[in-house]
């Protein structure tokens, strides 16, 4: 079944197209070329229709129009053109025989070249020769034709402008004369032979004559005008026109107001070639009317990078036309060029603009809502929306002419002072860097930069509402001529003009020409009877408007007709074609004709709406720089003397918050100059060297951005991590504060148009951002790779900073996990691997650097780097350059960081364990426990036979301390059953060892201390939805009230409300959410008894040492215990600690710092396991020691003053040993006792480890939670 039309239609209009993407760049989205409608495409050929005499001014129009097209195209030849010597080869000495052969190849590329120059030299002859036939011909004192029209003057004008352009142009191109010596000497070469060369020398000396010459066309357009009569007063007319048309503003777009001045300075000086005619053009136009122009003007846009001087030309020109040259010297004060000047005026006047705009818009859209609208409310919102066209044309032509106007200023004035960084680093600087890079101050760019987005924002502001508006355009241009030929001629027929029957012929030939008669028909017969008092006339004069305009032919005729009505055809009078003079007209009547007239000339350039605009926001003049590379001598300037590129970098270097959605405008210069190359100069090698230019900005612009965005959100990330109290605290403050910068509006831009591409800026920056992202992990690892293990805090905050970055960064863009970019850059993305970079390098750096070089204290449960250690900064190799963002973003949240971080860099405890818990997480930290236990297991291995090579040293039976020696006995019986000397190295590296293994087990209590306190928030979090209650003895127990926990009875709840509800709702997923809730109380409730590490440690530590308990422990051969054995571990162990003690008396900065408290946790660990704790405490040399001593003092107390003399006080003499050995005593009580509190002897008994590691269990405790259950298993 066919679905109407109107239904089609209807249903595709409540489509919306539109979406979310801002307007953050200009018009030229496509290349395109397109003709302007004021070059009429039938060239004026209805004229004749209309039978007014102008068939001859309109072929003459026609004939310079052509001339003016041709004159650019040779323009653009000129301006294009580089040398073809500076690629010649040059041959070698060998190759001398072939200078012929390179000579003929040589004349053959240059012949190609020079034809061209032959064509503009054979063009502006013909050209100076239409120019002057055609102002001769307007000469004529009885003008016996009609002419010329304003359309002619215009055409006159464009001519002499082309004219001056390429006279300008060829003398300003030092390569053209330069190849052309090539060309001249290659002809002299390669003509040897040829016959009849003489046409072609001649040829070649015009040729040569017209190159070298400087204003040889302008020298020639005088002689050519004055060959037969003088034309002085078309001249004067001209200057006339010229200059009342600059003081009016007449001249619409800014290209006719450049034209006008570039052909000013000219006419004034061909129309006063003597005094007679000076005197004659001051007195129809004073002087001070013309040296207020040139002085307010005193640079005029040429080409891209070449200007023209008023006050240049005229002194130049006063060689060949002297009687100018004394008012010369009087155009010499410049004019205040720069925008930045101007910027904030310009800025109201485009926000006001803006909203007027906006507000005329919303009324044409509320208009064609309504159906019946009143006739003269539509006829004012849509008069309303053409004035605001007109303005904002107006407004764009002069932001644009603007820009053009400093760009000249500053091409006519380089800089002087290079910026002294840059003078170190280089010697020598091109001309263009003095004219562009160094001659912007910052300021300036940021001028630069907002008037070319007002001008790019205005012009796709009016260009998006073309199909919205142009009905109201046509119509509102259909009202204005209708309603004046219609009503106000009319009026002007009936009185001013009723007696004067020449004027009365002109008035009724305009609205004969233009006159829409067949719009009274289309008014409402409705409306036309609603007016029951109207009278014949003003029913006659009553039209409906309708969206019909005038053609190009129709406006040039009724030019034309207010002309001849105003002047009689003599427009040679004074005071200008709207004065008020002796004809007879009213004041009233002169202004409605001169209000019309300029009306006509803007009809044109709103008509045709797309080519004004395209016009008027063309700024591909900053780009071209043709002349500068000629006399710079080289291929293409550096990209950092691109102003195009110089704004958007200015953008990224500034961080202007304000300006970063501009960051894009700038890249409209190259859709422009693109566009410029191949429809302007039709120039291929020039656009590829636009795109080339553009793809490397783009680039570099994707690249600096994104780092932007990055430093931005970690500088933002940084501060927000930051405590608020040290904020409040620190002295600067405010520097580390982080200015939110506008990034919102650029990740929604998917369709960025460069060169006829459209470019997803969006999905480049995300890929960016993930590149940044991975990059900064790893340089983060690789940072912590150069620093010791204590830098692993400031490793986990610098993850924390680079994590909390992504979440906000996420918030915009898609961008990839964080665990799964984190896990990359460990290479950790295996199902079965569980080891990973960073877990590596923890292992690494404890097995080479932490174990050996660190020492414990225990009091403050923290390791510190022992002095007498290996430096870390011996192992390292120094770290990279990295940029700022890499870490903070900034130098200052840097340093903050640092601080902070710097904090916990010398020494190791509870907040690294805690870092390194967070950042291995469950899936790596189970490996590197693993690790840690297998090195206790290597360690005990190795120093069994050192401990046996120290147990052969001592005696076979060893007996406890005599009191009646008292502690200098003692200690001298001590020694001699330590008869160590020869063995030194042996004790060494026994303590080392027990060192290692007491680090390791007091690392192991620091981490279960840190997963206990995970653990414990875990469960709080969780307890709630498991229905996890707390008993009445203290004991967690399951609340009885219901079977299920209340994450289940939940989803069990809402299952069975779906399957119980009326509606057809499928229950499905909601039966699969129950099932997960099931599975996930499951888990959680597993998860809840999790083991412990530290009595895991002790047991793998007791099963390495069974296998070693022969060698370590002798078993008593009657069965009870053997006080005098000298073969158990606890025998070696206390002579190490009692040889330890006197060497740390001996030197206290020598032996503490090296071993530290490790070395008790080790040999008391060991001791523990192996079940000799009580003969450790009953047979230690520094217990019996201290018990001698004790018994020692109460005897010296008891004696009288008089023996205590005549015996020398042991006791004070041994005092810092004695007190060294009580500290050791505290400190193995403390040990035991929390080895009693974590792994009672009885477990010992009760649970055994396999030789693979895997636990045996024998009897299961209700009180202590296992850890075998968690832990990872050694492979058998």
């Amino acid at each position: 079944m066919s679905v109407p039309v109107e239904e089609a239609i209807a249903a595709l209009s409540t489509f919306s197209l539109e979406d979310d993407q801002p307007d953050l760049q200009g018009l030229t989205v496509l290349l395109s070329t397109e003709r302007c409608a004021t070059s009429s495409p039938i060239e004026y050929g209805d004229v004749s229709a209309y039978r007014l005499s102008l068939g001859e001014d309109t072929k003459s129009i026609n004939q310079l129009n052509t001339l003016v097209q041709e004159g650019k195209e040779m323009a653009s030849v000129l301006y294009t053109y580089r040398s073809c010597v500076k690629a010649l080869p040059q041959l070698p000495d060998s190759m001398k025989h072939k200078q012929a052969d390179l000579y003929l190849e040589t004349y053959q590329v240059l012949d190609l070249e020079m034809s061209r120059l032959r064509e503009i030299q054979q063009w502006q002859a013909s050209a100076v020769s239409k120019l002057a036939a055609d102002l001769q011909r307007f000469s004529r004192p009885e003008r016996l034709i009609n002419g010329p029209t304003i359309t002619h003057f215009w055409s006159i004008l464009k001519l002499l402008d082309v004219l001056v352009q390429l006279d300008h142009l060829k003398n300003a191109k030092a390569s053209i004369p330069n190849d052309f010596s090539w060309y001249k000497r290659t002809f002299t070469q390669v003509s040897i032979q040829w016959q009849d060369i003489d046409s072609m020398r001649e040829e070649l000396d015009n040729l040569q004559i017209f190159l070298s010459t400087r204003w040889v066309i302008l020298m020639n357009l005088h002689a050519e005008m004055f060959r037969t009569n003088a034309i002085e007063d078309i001249l004067q007319v001209l200057v006339a026109f010229c200059v009342e048309s600059l003081e009016l503003e007449f001249a619409l777009l800014f290209p006719e107001r450049h034209t006008l001045l570039r052909v000013l300075p000219v006419l004034v000086v061909l129309s006063t070639s003597s005094e007679k005619d000076s005197e004659s053009l001051y007195k129809r136009v004073k002087i001070n009317r013309l040296i207020s122009i040139f002085k307010n003007n005193p640079v005029i846009p040429a080409f891209s990078d070449l200007h023209l001087s008023p006050a240049s030309i005229l002194k130049e020109l006063s060689m060949y036309f002297p009687n100018f040259s004394s008012q010369t010297r009087l155009l010499a004060l410049p004019r205040h060029y720069l925008i930045v000047n101007h910027i904030e005026a310009i800025r109201a006047e485009h926000d006001d603009f803006s909203v007027r705009f906006a507000s005329a818009v919303n009324q044409i859209l509320l208009l064609r809502s309504m159906d019946n609208a009143d006739v003269e409310w539509s006829r004012e919102v849509k008069g309303i929306m053409y004035d605001m066209v007109v303005e904002g044309f107006q407004i764009l032509s002069r932001w644009t002419g603007r820009v053009w106007d400093q760009c000249a200023w500053k091409f006519s004035r380089p800089c002087k002072d290079v910026p002294s960084e840059m003078q170190e680093n280089v010697t020598t600087f091109l001309d263009y860097e003095k004219v562009v890079r160094w001659n912007y101050s910052e300021d300036e760019r940021k001028a630069l930069l907002d008037i070319i987005s007002y001008i790019k924002s205005i012009g796709s502001m009016i260009q998006r509402c073309d199909t919205l508006i142009a009905d109201a355009l046509w119509e509102t241009i259909h009202v204005e001529v209708q309603d004046f030929v219609q009503d106000k001629l009319d009026i002007m027929l009936h009185t001013t003009f009723r007696k004067k029957k020449d004027l009365s012929r002109i008035l009724s030939d305009m609205r004969t020409l233009s006159a829409d008669w067949m719009a009274n028909t289309n008014k409402p017969e409705v409306e036309l009877l609603s007016l029951p008092n109207e009278t014949e006339e003003t029913k006659r004069s009553t039209f409906y408007p309708r969206p019909v305009a005038p053609t190009a032919a129709q406006i040039h005729c009724l030019q034309f007709l207010i002309c001849e009505l105003l002047s009689g055809g003599n427009l040679r009078k004074p005071g200008g074609l709207f004065a008020s003079n002796s004809s007879g007209i009213s004041v009233d009547d002169l202004k409605q004709l001169e209000t019309f007239f300029y009306k006509l000339s803007f009809f044109l350039h709103i008509l045709d709406f797309t080519a004004t605009i395209g016009t008027l926001t063309d700024l591909s003049f900053l780009w071209f720089r043709e002349f500068y590379l000629e006399n710079s001598r080289v291929i293409q300037f550096p990209v950092e003397c691109s102003l195009p590129w110089m704004l958007v970098d200015h953008v990224i270097m500034s961080q202007d918050a304000s300006l970063v959605e501009s960051i894009l405008m700038p890249l409209d210069i190259y859709n422009d100059s693109a566009q410029h190359a191949l429809t302007i100069f039709k120039q291929r090698f020039l656009y590829d060297e636009i795109e080339a230019e553009a793809d490397l900005c783009f680039d570099q612009l994707v690249f600096k951005m994104s780092e932007n965005i990055f430093a931005n959100y970690k500088s933002w990330a940084a501060r927000n991590l930051l405590d608020q109290s040290f904020l409040s605290a620190v002295d600067n403050g405010d520097n580390l504060f982080v200015q939110p910068m506008r990034f919102t509006e650029i990740y929604k831009l998917r369709r960025v148009k460069l060169l006829g591409r459209t470019i997803d800026l969006r999905r480049l920056i995300t890929q960016r951002m993930n590149k940044l992202f991975r990059e900064n992990i790893d340089i983060l690892f690789d940072h912590f790779e150069n620093q010791d293990l204590c830098a692993i805090v400031e490793l986990q905050q610098l993850l924390s900073i680079l994590e909390l970055s992504h979440r906000l960064l996420s918030r915009d863009l898609h961008l990839d996990s964080f665990t799964l970019m984190l896990n990359e850059m460990q290479e950790n993305l295996s199902l079965v691997s569980y080891s990973s970079r960073l877990s590596s390098q923890i292992w690494t750096e404890m097995h080479n650097d932490f174990l050996p070089n660190f020492i414990l204290c225990n009091t403050t449960q923290r390791f510190v780097r022992s002095s007498r250690g290996t430096s870390h900064s011996n192992q390292k190799s120094d770290a990279p350059f990295v940029k700022s963002y890499f870490y903070c973003g900034s130098e200052e949240l840097n340093k903050a960081h640092r601080s902070l971080s710097g904090l916990y860099s010398e020494f190791f405890g509870i907040p690294h364990m805690s870092a390194i818990v967070k950042l291995l997480g469950p899936r790596s930290l189970p490996w590197l426990i693993r690790a840690l236990l297998d090195h206790i297991s290597n360690k005990i291995t190795a120093i069994v036979p050192k401990v046996n090579g120290l147990q052969e040293a001592l005696p076979k039976s060893i007996g406890l301390l005599p009191f009646d020696g008292g502690i200098s006995g003692c200690q001298k019986i001590i020694h001699d059953q330590l008869a160590w000397g020869p063995k030194s190295e042996l004790k060494m590296d026994v303590l080392h060892g027990l060192k290692e293994i007491g680090s390791v087990l007091y690392w192991m209590g620091l981490l279960d201390i840190v997963l206990r306190e995970a653990d414990t928030v875990q469960f709080m979090q969780t307890a709630p939805w498991l229905g996890l209650i707390p008993g009445s003895d203290e004991q967690i127990k399951q609340a009885q009230d219901a079977r299920d926990s209340p994450l289940i009875h939940l989803f069990k709840t809402a299952t069975s409300a779906i399957k119980e509800s009326e509606k057809n709702t499928d229950a499905s997923y909601f039966v699969t959410m129950s099932k997960q809730a099931e599975a996930a109380d499951l888990l959680y409730r597993n998860s809840m008894n999790s083991g412990n590490v530290l009595e895991y440690s002790l047991a793998f530590t007791s099963a390495a040492l069974d296998k070693h308990y022969n060698k370590l422990s002798a078993n008593p051969k009657t069965g009870f215990m053997d006080i005098t054995t000298s073969k158990d571990f606890y025998r070696i162990f206390s002579g190490l600690q009692f040889e330890h003690l006197e060497k740390t008396i001996q030197d206290s900065s020598r032996r503490h710092e090296t071993l530290g408290d490790s070395v008790a946790w080790g040999g008391c660990c060991i001791m523990y396991l192996l079940g000799q704790q009580l003969h450790f405490e009953l047979f230690d040399f520094s217990y019996q020691f201290l018990n001698v001593a004790e018994v020692e003092s109460v005897t010296i107390s008891q004696q009288t003053p008089s023996e205590r003399s005549k015996i020398p006080n042991s006791i004070q003499a041994h005092e810092h040993l004695l007190e060294a050995m009580r500290k050791a005593r505290r400190l193995n009580n403390h040990v035991f006792s929390m080895l009693r509190a974590r792994c009672p002897l009885e477990d010992k008994i009760a649970c055994a480890i396999k030789q693979s590691g895997a636990p045996l269990h024998r009897v299961k405790f209700a009180n202590t939670i296992s850890a075998f259950e968690t832990l990872p298993l050694k492979e058998v």
